[in-house]
């Protein structure tokens, strides 16, 4: 369960990087039932929100060969101290500690084995208003080669506690996520180590990826199709989990859509 009294370690913002804003703006808005608010003309991006609260960014891509993506920010007290613990863990600082006006203090990161990700330092935004309820972040969840060697740099950097579990059909291992020193009620996302072909999207690289609540998987799932989006599986009931599906939307950036399961 992620909630906004953010933790250490815990996913508290997200942004997506795409060459079309306008168009990824009415995507979204169409899957997921956000409203984009433009940050001014000067930057071509803005904020997504819904029903009036901030869920996620979104971004014109700028980095050169990068692909679309979203890019997932966890609570740290410290953004230099995550960037010394990242370099010491044979990780990639891919933008150092740098502030956002008032606002906080940011760096982005890849793993020893390319998987991006991003550290928020809070300043007077301590990242979105609203997670765990339908159209907002309500998992994340990263795609490795390496589950074993994910969880020894992950867990250096965080401080993270794992837990696994086996998948449906003996078909491997799902390791959870919880913030350090957090009950399990508090557990926020999992990984999953894949074969090559699950990686292709990132060039058989890591990637993380968000899991979005929908109050109707397969209705969410229609605006996908319908609005220049792929579906790479599902809809598909996992047990105690929920109805999902993988998605991609007109870029390519992937996300997951999921009715949870009641109770």
């Amino acid at each position: 369960m992620i909630t906004t009294d953010f933790v250490h370690g815990s996913p508290c913002m997200l942004d997506v990087g795409v060459p079309d804003v306008p168009a990824a703006a009415s995507f979204y808005g169409a899957v997921l039932g956000w409203d984009y608010e433009p940050m001014g003309e000067e930057i071509e991006g803005g904020m997504f929100r819904k029903d009036g609260k901030m869920v996620a960014g979104l971004g014109k891509l700028t980095e050169q060969g990068a692909r679309p993506a979203w890019m997932i920010y966890y609570t740290v007290a410290d953004a230099d101290a995550a960037t010394r613990a990242v370099e010491a863990g044979g990780g990639t600082v891919r933008v150092a500690p740098m502030d956002i006006e008032q606002w906080g203090r940011m760096a982005q990161y890849s793993d020893p084995l390319g998987g991006q990700f991003a550290v928020w330092q809070p300043g007077e935004s301590k990242g979105v208003d609203l997670v765990d309820a339908p159209g907002s972040l309500c998992w994340t969840e990263l795609y490795t080669s390496d589950a074993a060697g994910a969880r020894r740099f992950y867990g250096d950097v965080f401080g993270w506690q794992f837990s696994d579990m086996p998948m449906p059909g003996e078909e491997g291992t799902y390791t959870l996520i919880t913030p350090a020193g957090q009950p399990e009620e508090r557990m926020h996302g999992g990984l999953l180590e894949v074969g090559e072909d699950a990686l292709s999207l990132a060039g058989g690289r890591p990637y993380w990826h968000p899991v979005f609540a929908v109050p109707d998987c397969d209705a969410a799932v229609a605006q996908v199709n319908e609005n220049g989006g792929t579906v790479q599986m599902g809809p598909v009931d996992a047990e105690g989990v929920g109805r999902m599906a993988l998605c991609l939307d007109p870029f390519k950036a992937d996300f997951v859509l999921l009715t949870p399961a009641e109770g």
